[in-house]
C-alpha cells in the first residue's frame, strides 16, 4: 500500500486556482442560481408605467412565482424608502435568513405581515426580510407618491 502526502504547495495552487476561476464562472454557479435553472424575468406594472425584475433562485422566490400572474393586487408607499403590497397568501421561509449587498430596486417579501417591499431607497436587511429578486434598470415608477393598482406577471 503506498501513501501519498499532500503538500502545502499542492494545496496552495489548487486554492490560487480556485479564486482564479471564480470570476469566470469556473468555480460554481453566478448569482445563486442552481445549475440549469434559467432566471426568472417578471413585469411590475402600476400607474401606466411597468418594470421588470429578475426573481432569485430561492425556495420563497419560487413559491412567488408559482403565484403569478397576480391582479388586483394595490402598491403604496411605506416609511421613506420603500413601496408594499399584500399577497394573497402567504410564502414559504424555508431557506430565509440574512443576506447581503442590499440596494435600491431589491424587491423583497417580508414574512411577518406577508407582503413585497419595492426598496427605492437604501436599506438593511431585518428579520424576517427574504429578498426574492431584483428591478432590472430603472425603478423610477417607485418614486411616485401614491396608491395604485398592481399587477405582476411573468415575462415570456
Amino acid at each position: 500500500m503506498t501513501c501519498r502526502l499532500i503538500t502545502r504547495q499542492a494545496v496552495c495552487q489548487a486554492i490560487v486556482l480556485a479564486v482564479a476561476a471564480a470570476p469566470f464562472g469556473l468555480a460554481g454557479t453566478k448569482r445563486g442560481y442552481a445549475q440549469g435553472y434559467a432566471p426568472m424575468k417578471i413585469r411590475i406594472s402600476f400607474n401606466d408605467q411597468s418594470m421588470t425584475a429578475t426573481l432569485e433562485d430561492n425556495p420563497s422566490a419560487r413559491d412567488f412565482a408559482s403565484m403569478l400572474p397576480l391582479e388586483e393586487l394595490t402598491i403604496d408607499n411605506y416609511a421613506n424608502n420603500e413601496k408594499i403590497s399584500y399577497l394573497p397568501r402567504k410564502l414559504t421561509e424555508e431557506g430565509s435568513g440574512p443576506f447581503g449587498n442590499e440596494h435600491p430596486g431589491d424587491v423583497c417579501y417580508y414574512a411577518p405581515w406577508g407582503n413585497l417591499a419595492f426598496f427605492y431607497a437604501g436599506y438593511h436587511w431585518s428579520q424576517g426580510l427574504i429578498r426574492l429578486g431584483r428591478i432590472d434598470g430603472s425603478f423610477d415608477p417607485l418614486l411616485v407618491r401614491g396608491e395604485f393598482p398592481l399587477g405582476i406577471e411573468p415575462v415570456s
